[in-house]
C-alpha cells in the first residue's frame, strides 16, 4: 500500500481514542495528513472500533476530496476534516469525539475557560464554542459547514489555531487538532480533562476566575514557541 505508514498511524490513533475513554460506539474519528503527498487518511463511516482494521482506513486527496486508496466509505465527518486541513495549513491531524465533559460544554454553549495550569500547558486560553448553525447550514452541506463555522469562530475571535488546538461545536461535540495525528489525540485528551476539571471547579466554587495572564504565559510558553524550555531537546 502506497500510504501504509500514514494508515498505520491513523489506525492506532483511532484506537487510542477508544482506549482513552473519549469514544464509545462509533461516536468519533481521527484523521492524519501527509502534506507532502497532499492526502489525508481517516476512519471509515460507521465501522465499529472493535472491527476496525488497517485496510479499512480510507485515504483521500486534501485538494479534491476524492478517495485515492481504500474501498470503504470515509467518515461522514470527512468534509469537516478536509476543511480544517485546507484552512489551517499547520495542522497534520484532527480528532473528533463526543467525550462527556467536552460535549457538555458544547451543549451548554459555553467556552471551556482556562482555570489552571493543566489547561494552560496545552491551550493558550479558553477553548471556544462556535455559534449555532443556521437551518440552511444544517440542511445543506452540514459537515462542510461544520468546518466553516469552526474556521469562522477562530477568525472572528482572532484565535490562533496553533495556540488553541481545539474547539467546541455548538450543540454538537469537540474537535481537536495538532501537527500530527498523535498530537491531535493528545489534545483531545487534554480538552476533555480540562472540561472535567472546569466542571468540578465550578461545582466547588461557582465564581472561580480564569488563571492570571502571568501564569497562563508561563505555562504555555515554557512548552510552546521559540523560548520553550520544557522537556528534552
Amino acid at each position: 500500500m502506497k500510504y501504509q505508514s500514514l494508515k498505520e498511524r491513523v489506525h492506532r490513533a483511532n484506537l487510542e481514542l477508544v482506549k482513552s475513554g473519549l469514544v464509545v460506539l462509533t461516536w468519533g474519528n481521527a484523521s492524519g495528513a501527509d502534506r507532502a503527498a497532499g492526502v489525508m487518511a481517516i476512519k471509515p463511516s460507521g465501522v465499529p472500533y472493535e472491527r476496525l482494521g488497517l485496510d479499512d482506513i480510507v485515504v483521500l486527496s486534501i485538494e479534491s476530496g476524492e478517495v485515492v486508496e481504500g474501498s470503504a466509505r470515509p467518515s461522514s465527518d470527512t468534509p469537516t476534516h478536509l476543511h480544517l486541513y485546507r484552512q489551517f495549513p499547520a495542522v497534520g491531524g484532527v480528532a473528533h469525539t463526543h467525550s462527556t465533559c467536552g460535549t457538555s460544554f458544547c451543549q451548554a454553549l459555553r467556552d471551556i475557560p482556562c482555570l489552571g495550569t493543566t489547561h494552560a500547558d496545552n491551550f493558550y486560553g479558553a477553548i471556544p464554542v462556535t455559534r449555532q448553525m443556521t437551518d440552511a447550514e444544517i440542511e445543506r452541506d452540514y459537515e462542510l459547514n461544520t468546518g466553516r463555522v469552526i474556521v469562522e469562530c477562530f477568525e472572528k475571535r482572532g484565535i490562533d489555531s496553533a495556540q488553541i488546538p481545539g474547539v467546541l461545536v455548538a450543540s454538537h461535540a469537540p474537535f481537536a487538532w495538532g501537527a500530527t495525528v498523535e498530537k491531535a489525540v493528545e489534545n483531545a485528551i487534554v480538552l476533555e480533562f480540562s472540561a472535567q476539571m472546569a466542571l468540578n471547579s465550578f461545582a466547588l466554587s461557582p465564581k472561580v476566575l480564569p488563571i492570571s495572564k502571568a501564569l497562563l504565559d508561563k505555562h504555555f510558553l515554557r512548552k510552546h514557541g521559540p523560548k520553550a524550555y520544557y522537556g528534552q531537546t
